[in-house]
């Protein structure tokens, strides 16, 4: 099957959608971190949990979402240049 060339025009409308998936993702990261922290809260008002623990482990899920949160930011700047490339 012949696949023509890509216009600009195309491009664009490839990397606004490849920023729509790269926002989905974002979204469901920081829905995963919020059930985390919920978990964290229920378990410190439980008494399972001490005040230092949790804010331990709430630093720790912060910090797991800002990394893949970067991993999904350098994915779509990958594939957006991969899609400008003519």
């Amino acid at each position: 099957i012949p696949i023509p060339e890509l216009n600009e025009e195309r491009r664009f409308e490839l990397s606004k959608i490849a920023g729509k998936y790269a926002e989905q993702c974002k979204i469901a990261i920081r829905n995963i971190r919020r059930d985390g922290m919920d978990s964290i809260k229920k378990m410190e008002k439980e008494n399972n949990l001490g005040k230092d623990e949790a804010t331990d482990f709430s630093e720790e899920v912060q910090k797991i979402t800002d990394e893949y949160t970067k991993k999904v930011d350098g994915i779509l700047n990958a594939k957006e240049n991969e899609i400008q490339q003519v």
